[in-house]
């Protein structure tokens, strides 16, 4: 027993000397953020959950980040009623298949992780994200060209004008410079396939009906088979490094350029002309070649609230566009103003299609004038709860924007600063992990890709207030539910079959839990991936 007992320790310390806490930094009236600098970075370990037992992983306003406790499932028949309400899963019903998280490759990320003087510190910030001891992101966004997180305007084969066979296409310096780099170091990191999602704002300007940038804007008719080969040349380019492209969207917010405000780049589609050129150009073009063909085709790639606006139309007038496309893109930006029940609406019309969260950012709306908040909790809910409602909307996943930017939220060619789960300080040579990095955590680093979301029912009094929540089934064998706790302290049992367990919640608080699916007999992943 003594033997036993002391092997139990070991193995107890060993968890506890595998996590490198949070390098706390309170900022005034705020929670914390935590430093990494070329020494010093924090990491999280994911334990694996003995039978009967669980571990939660937790962060608050008050300053935990990914804290870890263990604790033990009973007999429903033993239950403590010192719960305000509980959580049940149904192990039966199963929903979607999770594809992922991540974040965007843009030239500013690209541009501070390389600027860093110090090999150590860049190590630090992609494993933050993408390694074992970090976040485990497994999706990648990457712009076609420049973006407005670029220091200027451009795009590729700018020169011949009215080049339509494309006789100069090369790719950017800041390619080979910034996001090649970054995303091979990346990829070396990661800890499964990283799926890689890429976008075009706007094409070269000779393609575009105003040739400009930005502004008012449709393809031009001679150049629609053009605008296909763009895309895919792209997809040729970045192979030859490498890079596999998992999934490409048809334009960046294409209804941003009917906006009389829209500053960077840009280009407009109406849903008639869309559903054309997909059809007859870009869904040929790749689904009908020999070595890109299993690149997936997103639309949309715009706000929630354009899909019965745009998608649906788009599909009224070309319903042979569903041959084409693999899903539909949304962002965030006007999730506030458009319900959730949109996206059951796609996926129930459109069963075999799928729904990928493509962009959201704090910091981006007019009345926040601090673009950048260090150490805001309040925008760490915001990313948990929008994530919550996508997945319990059946999104398949969630792409954040920039990886990371500076203090001023850039650079951005046009001045469209915003916030970033992580901030760098090159003149401290150090980066900050803010609130938003961890609330991704709870989600990318316990929910792996092929995790199947399980249906919940939440049980409680009349004047409780919900705690949001999702769990999902892993293809561990685990189950992971996370929990959104956005008032006081409180405590919430989740059951599961005839087992049950009470967590207490701290106030303000993201906590994940994971356990081991029970019945593993009757209820392994395999079986519910078959019902």
């Amino acid at each position: 027993m003594a033997k036993i007992r002391t092997i139990f320790m070991l193995v107890t310390l060993g968890y506890v000397a595998a996590d490198v806490p949070c390098a706390r930094r309170q900022i005034e009236k705020k929670s914390v953020v935590c430093v990494c600098n070329a020494t010093y970075c924090d990491e999280i370990t994911r334990d694996d959950p003995a039978p009967g037992k669980y571990v939660a992983y937790t962060s608050s306003e008050a300053g935990s980040r990914f804290k870890k406790q263990e604790g033990e499932f009973t007999s429903y028949y033993k239950w403590n009623e010192g719960a305000s309400h509980t959580i049940v899963i149904d192990l039966s019903k199963n929903k979607q298949s999770i594809q992922g998280f991540g974040g965007a490759v843009t030239d500013a990320a690209g541009i501070h992780w390389s600027n860093f003087s110090n090999p150590q510190l860049q190590d630090y910030l992609i494993n933050s994200y993408f390694g074992k001891n970090g976040l485990e992101y497994n999706m990648l966004r990457v712009p076609i060209g420049g973006c407005d997180f670029s220091t200027h305007d451009y795009a590729y084969n700018e020169l011949p004008w009215n080049d339509g066979q494309l006789t100069n296409y090369t790719l950017s310096p800041e390619d080979f410079i910034y996001k090649i780099p970054m995303i091979q170091q990346i990829k070396a990191a990661a800890t499964s396939d990283v799926h890689i999602v890429a976008t075009v704002w706007s094409p070269p300007k000779w393609m575009k009906t105003n040739e400009k940038p930005n502004g008012p804007s449709l393809i031009k008719e001679e150049f629609m088979q053009t605008y296909a080969d763009y895309i895919t040349k792209f997809i040729r380019e970045y192979k030859k490094h490498d890079i596999d492209i998992w999934a490409v969207t048809t334009t960046n917010e294409p209804q941003d350029a009917f906006l009389p405000f829209t500053r960077f780049q840009d280009l407009g589609w109406t849903p008639g002309k869309m559903g054309q050129w997909i059809i007859n150009n870009l869904g040929p073009t790749i689904k009908n070649s020999s070595d890109i063909n299993h690149v997936k085709i997103l639309t949309v790639d715009d706000q929630r609230i354009t899909i019965p606006l745009w998608f649906n139309i788009m599909i009224e007038k070309h319903p042979e566009v569903l041959n084409w496309i693999d899903g539909i893109g949304v962002h965030w930006y006007t999730d506030k103003f458009s319900p959730a029940a949109i996206l059951e609406a796609a996926v129930k019309n459109h069963p075999d299609k799928f729904i990928l969260a493509t962009e959201a950012c704090e910091g981006s709306f007019p009345w926040q004038l601090e673009k950048v908040s260090l150490g805001d909790w309040s925008r760490a809910q915001s990313y948990i709860h929008s994530i919550l409602e996508d997945l319990n909307y059946n999104l398949v996943g969630w792409i954040d924007w920039n990886l990371c930017l500076d203090k001023q939220g850039g650079p951005n060619w046009v001045k469209n600063f915003v916030d970033s789960p992580i901030i760098v300080f090159p003149e401290n040579n150090e980066f900050v992990k803010q609130p938003m990095f961890y609330a991704m955590g709870h989600f990318s680093k316990w929910i792996p890709r092929g995790s199947v979301r399980l249906e919940v029912e939440e049980k409680k009094g009349l004047l409780e207030k919900s705690v949001d929540h999702v769990a999902v089934l892993t293809p561990k064998d685990t189950v992971v539910v996370v929990l959104h706790n956005t008032g006081n302290a409180r405590n919430v049992r989740v059951q599961l079959c005839e087992e049950h367990t009470v967590i207490a919640l701290e106030k303000a608080s993201v906590t994940t839990l994971e356990f081991q699916a029970p019945s593993a007999s009757s209820y392994n992943y395999n079986k519910i991936m078959n019902t």
